[in-house]
This record gives C-alpha cells, sequence and structure tokens, in this order.
C-alpha cells in the first residue's frame, strides 16, 4: 500500500485541495466542545484534515505512511507539525495519550486484523475521558461491490484500492467494546461516510 499512496500524491500532489473534510469540520466543533486539547491523527496525509484543529488552539501530531505526503505537509505547515513517518498499523509511535483521536478515510482500507488493532492501538493511546472519531465509508456508496471482492463487504477498486464498507451493524462489532456512544451519517467528497464517536471511559475496554 506504501507504493501505490506514493505514487498517488506524487502524481496529484494535493489531491483534495486544502480545504478539511465535513467530516473534519464536525470533528473539530466536537472536540472544541470537549476542551480537546491534543489531537493524533492517524494517516494524516499532506495535512488537509489538520489545519482547522491547529486553528482552534489544538496541538496537531500526525502518522502518515507516504514521505511524499510528509514533505508537503512540512511544505505548508513548517517543522512544528509532528508528523511521525510509518504505518498506523505499527502504531503506537511515541507514548503519549492524547485527548482527542481522528482517523479520517482510512481504517476501512485495512483488512479486520488490521482494522482491530488500529481500534485498540487509538483507543490505548486515549486519555481517560478522551475521544476518538472515525470516518469511514459505507455500504451506501455506489462503489460499494464494484470491482474484485476479496472478502465479506472488502472489495478491490480503482486498481488496487482494497476497500472495506461499513455498515451499522460491523461498526457496533469492531467499536462496540471500545466506547461507542455515537454513529452519524455524513456526505463527505460526495461519498457516504459514518462518523464513529467513542469515548474512553473506565467501563470501556
Amino acid at each position: 500500500m506504501t507504493e501505490f499512496w506514493e505514487e498517488a500524491f506524487k502524481d496529484n500532489q494535493e489531491m483534495w485541495g486544502f480545504e478539511p473534510a465535513k467530516s473534519t469540520v464536525l470533528t473539530n466543533d466536537f472536540f472544541i466542545e470537549q476542551k480537546v486539547k491534543n489531537v493524533l491523527i492517524p494517516g494524516i496525509g499532506y495535512g488537509r484534515n489538520a489545519q482547522i484543529f491547529r486553528d482552534n488552539g489544538m496541538n496537531v501530531t500526525g502518522i502518515e505512511i507516504s514521505k511524499t505526503a510528509i514533505d508537503l505537509a512540512q511544505k505548508h505547515f513548517g517543522n512544528d507539525l509532528i508528523i511521525y513517518h510509518g504505518s498506523v498499523t505499527d502504531m503506537p509511535f511515541d507514548n503519549n495519550l492524547y485527548d482527542g483521536i481522528y482517523c479520517y478515510a482510512l481504517i476501512h482500507l485495512l483488512d479486520k486484523k488490521e482494522r482491530e488493532k488500529l481500534i485498540q492501538d487509538c483507543f490505548n493511546q486515549l486519555t481517560e475521558n478522551g475521544f476518538m472519531v472515525f470516518a469511514a465509508v459505507t455500504k451506501e456508496a455506489p462503489i460499494y461491490g464494484k470491482g474484485t471482492c476479496i472478502g465479506k463487504d472488502r472489495f478491490e477498486i480503482f486498481g488496487g484500492i482494497k476497500m472495506f464498507f461499513y455498515d451499522r451493524e460491523t461498526i457496533q462489532e469492531e467499536f462496540g467494546n471500545a466506547g461507542l456512544f455515537e454513529i452519524i451519517d455524513v456526505i463527505d467528497d460526495v461519498y457516504p461516510f459514518y462518523l464513529i464517536k467513542c469515548k474512553r471511559t473506565e467501563t470501556a475496554n
């Protein structure tokens, strides 16, 4: 997957522009409401979805597999934005705890074991009463069922992207023990997404 995203960023630099996704705007509003101060963004890309948090006084740390994307982020935001170079499947990259974790359009690119590990790794890096929010594509997307089926609700499309499509049942299965408390429907970059909110409490795993 590393090679795919390196080529994607090289061929089409800031491919989604710099306006934050709708899911990001909603998550930023939520984090402000919850007085979140330190945000971890696994899969930060070139920083499109980072600046809105920084503009609202939050410290942002990122994880990104593409060196090209990291170079683009540093070109736009400078070296004060900490980004770890590596795969989210190798988390954690530091021993810090964050009161907010935001993961946009990433978890559905992983297989089941990788998704389980990412959810648990993110949960482990939350402070007590911290929040993690995932934006994931749904089975209502027009691309669901296209390409080559490589597993239950998982397809290889767009010349090599492996994508899992969520419904509310699978969200409950995968996030139910990680403090899941709300699922919101969002239209993001044309596609229908779920915004999945979890909170770390004493009763959550």
